[in-house]
């Protein structure tokens, strides 16, 4: 295609949306969610532009004027600056696929400056804290003691992300070499060690998820599932391909509803427990090289959040504690 190409006879917005995703889904190996959200923020973006502009509108003449009154849009509809951030994000991604495929001349996303976010750091719960909750799993919080148990274990244990965990298959369980795989970002794998008590919840909820899917009755289709963690009435298990395999919101909820009646803020949640994984970590002198492997950053300055944390929690006890504090 000649770039600059008359309106009238480039192709739609969203055939170009619908290509950027399929490049994203099967060059880029990017997760559902990914897909998902920058399914989410083109549309939006197209749907704009065409109301605007017309619905012949070629991406060449798109301005980073047009981009910017865009976000103002998003504004003026109560959207954060966070939420608008990642439209522009998504927003620069596509244009910088449409400039190396040449269907624009310039990424002129590129010159739309991102809003200024406020730097916040996520609440970690302390060491303390933390063992209160993943020690004391019990029927008054948990529908399944014993797999919600595991899930805190390996959450808090392993510092593996939500979808991590959900996606763990028995054959990633490692026992003889106390690892499992885990499969990250951009389907990155990587071995994670499994300490004692993450292991020994794991054996006590597999034998339990063994009797339960052997007593679901012969009507069912299925009996066995690859999923490591399954839903407390294997829903999904009789219908072809079923799994019967928690979901990434599932295991929010049960996370919150734990953590909550245990002590902890009501704004916990599963990356809560990798955060705290990496802080304690640090605390207890663990290299900080080390804790970027073991948490899967694809980058040093991720991890280095962490001696942020650190830095602020014990500026807090000395502002606490001091005398000469104040």
């Amino acid at each position: 295609m000649k770039r600059g190409t008359d309106a009238a006879t480039a192709p739609q917005l969203e055939q170009l949306v619908s290509g950027y995703l399929r490049v994203l889904a099967n060059e880029r190996a990017a997760s559902a969610h990914t897909l998902r959200a920058y399914e989410r923020e083109l549309a939006s973006f197209a749907s704009y532009i065409m109301e605007r502009y017309g619905k012949e509108q070629s991406p060449a003449r798109i301005e980073h004027t047009h981009i910017r009154a865009y976000l103002g849009t998003l504004y003026d509809r109560g959207l954060s600056k966070a939420s608008t951030a990642r439209a522009l994000a998504a927003i620069r991604s596509w244009f910088k696929w449409l400039a190396r495929t040449g269907r624009v001349e310039q990424n002129v996303a590129s010159l739309v400056a991102t809003p200024r976010l406020p730097k916040h750091l996520p609440r970690v719960p302390s060491i303390e804290q933390m063992n209160r909750v993943v020690d004391n799993v019990a029927d008054d919080a948990a529908s399944w003691p014993a797999r919600d148990k595991a899930i805190l274990e390996l959450l808090y244990g392993c510092g593996i992300r939500n979808s991590e965990l959900t996606g763990l298959d028995l054959k990633d369980i490692y026992w003889a070499q106390e690892v499992i795989l885990v499969r990250g970002k951009g389907k990155k794998q990587r071995y994670v060690p499994l300490g004692d008590a993450a292991a020994q919840a794991l054996r006590a909820y597999l034998a339990e998820r063994s009797a339960r899917l052997a007593a679901s009755g012969p009507e069912k289709k299925r009996s066995t599932t690859p999923a490591v963690f399954v839903n407390l009435q294997l829903r999904g298990l009789n219908k072809p391909g079923g799994e019967a395999r928690l979901t990434t919101r599932s295991i929010g909820r049960i996370v919150k509803r734990i953590a909550i009646l245990r002590g902890l803020p009501w704004d916990i949640h599963p990356h809560t427990l990798r955060h705290a994984f990496g802080t304690h970590l640090l605390e207890e002198g663990a290299d900080l090289r080390a804790i970027q492997e073991l948490l899967g950053h694809e980058r040093l300055s991720t991890t280095q959040r962490y001696t942020q944390l650190t830095t602020s929690q014990l500026t807090q006890v000395y502002d606490r504690t001091h005398p000469r504090a104040k």
